[in-house]
């Protein structure tokens, strides 16, 4: 765009009757402080204009107008009346800057009644609700943990590392069995570590027996159950008084987030079965019971010693065993030797 040239940047009379080149005067108002300005003496502005600005006894200009005019300049700051109430000018930069300021001010002032009046409405009409509660009593989490199962209808998902509050506590828990005999689904990622305790196994067995269905990762990060798609419950512990509190999460995009974690790990972790640590069975083609149940007890994080006394065999031949499937299925690793069986079928 090309730069105006002098004649177009001098403002005509009609553009400053229209439009006001200094915000927050009204023209007529502008217009006489120009012409206060231009007058040689205040006292006969009445009769004196400058070029180009129109006087303020135009055509169509009362003396009330005038009036009004002088009010408006008087009241920012740009005139003040001498002893014959005859308008003189001022400084405009301090008068206007004052008024920016106020304005401002005004601007702050609108903005934060603003966020008060859209809390209230939130708060009336329940709008915008917080997408996360914060339960530190320890009551308050099992109530609302029970709360969220009995209004699930299609799916539980979770996370279990084990019952902080009691953990000599087998599984499921006390509202899971209603929950699924009315047809509501569990799928549960175990942390290996857990299944590595008789309690955790026992858990797991009694869950799946249940109808749970059930996997192993680890290294699962926290302990979490998801309602449907409506709510999800993340326990922590608090070592300090050995009880827990929690994070309740509604609908939000934290709480999608949290359904894309658990569908990772649930993609990721080794489908398990109630068979696991059961013994017995016949040699066969692969896979055998017998190697069934070995994978089954890798897979819930069983160690070697408690591998080789489930199946009554000495550590050395799990070994060799482990080494063999591991060979026959492709895996370098024992977590991707149950990923291998589970993907054809063998757990």
């Amino acid at each position: 765009m090309s730069a105006p040239d002098e004649a177009s940047a001098q403002p005509t009379a009609a553009a400053d009757a229209a439009e006001p080149v200094v915000r927050g005067l009204t023209p007529y108002a502008e217009n006489l402080y120009r012409e206060l300005l231009h007058a040689p003496h205040p006292a006969h502005t009445d009769r004196v204009a400058p070029p180009n600005v129109p006087s303020v006894h135009g055509e169509g200009r009362s003396a009330g107008q005038r009036r009004d005019a002088v009010a408006e300049l008087a009241e920012l700051g740009l005139v003040r009346l001498d002893e014959h109430g005859t308008p003189r000018p001022l400084p405009p930069r301090l008068a206007l800057e004052s008024w920016a300021a106020q304005r401002e001010l005004e601007a702050v002032r609108a903005r934060e009644s603003a966020d008060l009046l859209a809390q209230l409405y939130s708060a009336h009409t329940g709008a915008g609700a917080r997408y996360a509660e914060v339960l530190e009593d320890v009551d308050e989490v099992v109530r609302v943990f029970a709360h969220m199962q009995d209004q699930a209808r299609g799916l539980i998902r979770g996370f279990d590392r084990g019952s902080v509050l009691a953990p000599e506590e087998i599984g499921p828990n006390p509202w899971q069995l209603a929950c699924m005999q009315r047809g509501v689904r569990y799928h549960v990622v175990y942390e290996s570590d857990f299944l590595q305790t008789d309690v955790g196994l026992r858990s797991l067995q009694v869950a799946v027996k249940a109808g749970e269905v059930a996997r192993v990762f680890p290294g699962v990060p926290m302990k979490l159950a998801i309602a449907d798609d409506d709510r999800a419950l993340i326990s922590v512990p608090r070592p300090e008084s050995g009880d827990i509190m929690a994070l309740l999460v509604h609908s939000s995009m934290l709480l999608d987030a949290l359904i894309d974690l658990f569908e990772a790990f649930w993609r990721l972790a080794v489908p398990i079965s109630a068979s696991v640590g059961r013994s017995g069975g016949t040699v066969g083609t692969e896979p055998t019971p017998t190697t069934q149940r070995l994978l089954a007890l890798l897979s819930a994080g069983s160690t070697d010693e408690a591998i080789a006394r489930e199946l009554e065999i000495s550590e050395r031949t799990v070994h060799r065993r482990v080494r063999r499937l591991q060979e026959l299925l492709g895996a370098r690793t024992r977590f991707q030797l149950g990923v291998q069986a589970a993907r054809r079928g063998w757990l």
